[in-house]
């Protein structure tokens, strides 16, 4: 492998730009941009930010789906100087204006459907600039992001702010089981080193054609499909939502060579191609992550289409990728996540920080270049998982004899619902807060589609308050993804002799 320095995400742009001016940087919705265009828009928005008054050192919230302002947004906020804080649209008004007031952020980049917010953000966040994309008109004090592009300058501004890998580069904000979300502080070294690795070790190049359809937003995505892509100068093949068969007839197409999914994105494409014929042979790799890939859906989809998939693990606290099927000729062990990347160790520890025997099961702890600076107004707890300067990822785990890892068990209660970390006490927190609701525990149970799905066990002192009422409440209070697939009441909550709510036998009840 090359070794290479860490540089700041708009250094691994510009010379991306200086190497291949005229290679394309991504496509979507029908429109093509060269690293040189892409250059000359970051530039232009950079300029814009900087004409609204925004600084080195502040922020830019972008709520978007996969777009090409997404991408225009994270360059030019990086080129002035800025971080970013990527964010799900379908989050809660409520979930989003608590990331907003905790990041800190100046401004925020959003669709046009959400500029009814302006009002709460103002009285919440005085002085918070609001830029809407695809608005044809906006109300005062709103900028339009296409207005900005336009007339903003073709060079930036005379401003060139000193870039810093260990400057924040990204806040990514991921739910912690005490309920509030929380964020994750990632420098321009600790993403750039990840994206080089990547790179290096899946052999990515000018000549790639990335499928880039699981949200950028996501720290999966943001790596391997994006940071990634742009540091090798590959070019993104974009799409802003996944479809089943319009993602099979972009690989076909557009001779894709690299697909990143979740396995319910994989499940889904086999049942939807059903007898249909797809050439999927321009794909050297298909790239597996978010959640443990079912055997059978693996082996099923390589038969099919006859490509390989490897799976990865990672998380946000990492940038995200520790580990990945090795691609050396080693072989590849069902089950496993694989093994560690370049510049990242792993370990298994037991309860007291002491490494477990080769075979033995403990916790997967990780260190290297890759790691958060920490939590976000949250010293504690950023001490209590980066003690003794490992990152400690609440997932049980043992090693083989060969260096590969095996992930034993989830975070204690965590819940995976398509991809998406869900977890029990954020759901139960605000159900708490519902009239009529005395106990609440909230697990996970298998889901034929979606991997699991969330249930919610109720112990209730008002009869009237019924399944439709609590529907609706989640949905104004949680994002869809987290909101309680099944609601079943009960008089009682199962407990241990120190009242602690037995979760196996929920999780027991409703698999029977």
């Amino acid at each position: 492998m090359v070794i290479l320095s860490f540089d700041h995400l708009d250094v691994n742009l510009r010379r991306s730009v200086e190497r291949s001016p005229d290679a394309l940087v991504y496509s979507f919705a029908g429109r093509t941009v060269t690293y040189a265009q892409f250059d000359a828009m970051v530039s232009r928005f950079s300029g814009a930010l900087y004409g609204l008054g925004l600084r080195q050192g502040d922020g830019l919230a972008i709520i978007m789906p996969n777009s090409d302002a997404f991408l225009l947004a994270y360059h030019g906020a990086f080129r002035n100087g800025m971080y970013c804080v990527p964010m799900n649209p379908l989050y809660t008004p409520n979930e989003i204006l608590f990331m907003l007031k905790d990041s800190g952020v100046k401004a925020v980049v959003a669709p046009a459907q959400l500029a009814s917010m302006a009002g709460a953000l103002d009285a919440m966040l005085p002085g918070l600039k609001l830029i809407a994309v695809g608005a044809d008109k906006v109300p005062e004090g709103i900028y339009r992001f296409e207005d900005l592009i336009a007339h903003a300058p073709m060079e930036s501004v005379d401003y060139h702010p000193t870039l810093n890998n260990e400057d924040t580069a990204v806040i990514l904000y991921t739910s912690g089981t005490t309920g509030a979300p929380k964020g994750a502080m990632l420098s321009h070294r600790n993403l750039s080193s990840n994206a080089m690795t990547a790179g290096e070790y899946l052999d990515y190049s000018e000549r790639d054609r990335v499928v880039t359809v699981l949200p950028i937003f996501h720290v999966f995505s943001l790596t391997v499909c994006v940071n990634t892509s742009i540091f090798k100068g590959a070019q993104m093949l974009l799409l802003a939502r996944f479809s089943p068969l319009e993602t099979l007839a972009l690989i076909q197409d557009q001779r894709a060579t690299i697909f990143a999914g979740v396995p319910t994105m994989y499940n889904f494409m086999m049942q939807a191609a059903g007898d249909t014929s797809y050439d999927l042979g321009s794909l050297r790799y298909c790239l597996s992550g978010g959640a443990g890939m079912p055997v059978a859906v693996m082996e099923a989809f390589e038969k099919r289409f006859d490509v390989r998939i490897l799976e990865g693990y990672g998380l946000s606290e990492a940038s995200p990728v520790t580990a990945f099927t090795p691609v050396d000729g080693r072989p590849r062990k069902v089950g496993s996540i694989g093994i560690s990347v370049p510049l990242v160790e792993q370990k298994v520890f037991d309860e007291n920080d002491n490494e477990v025997p080769v075979g033995e099961i403990g916790e997967l702890v990780v260190r290297g270049p890759n790691v958060m600076k920490g939590y976000l107004h949250r010293p504690e707890e950023t001490q209590q998982v980066l003690r003794g300067g490992w990152l400690h990822t609440g997932d049980l785990a043992r090693m083989d004899e060969d260096g590969y890892f095996y992930i034993v068990d989830r975070k204690k209660d965590m819940i995976l619902v398509g991809g998406f970390n869900v977890y029990p006490r954020e759901v139960e927190e605000v159900l708490f807060h519902m009239d009529g609701i005395v106990e609440v525990a909230v697990i996970g149970a298998p889901n034929d589609e979606y991997g699991e799905e969330v249930v919610a066990f109720i112990v209730r002192n008002d009869e009237r308050l019924d399944e439709a009422a609590i529907r609706e409440y989640c949905k104004e209070n949680l994002a869809k993804y987290k909101q309680p697939k099944r609601y079943i009441f009960t008089n009682e909550l199962p407990k241990n002799m120190t009242g602690k709510v037995m979760r196996r036998e929920l999780r027991e009840s409703v698999a029977k």
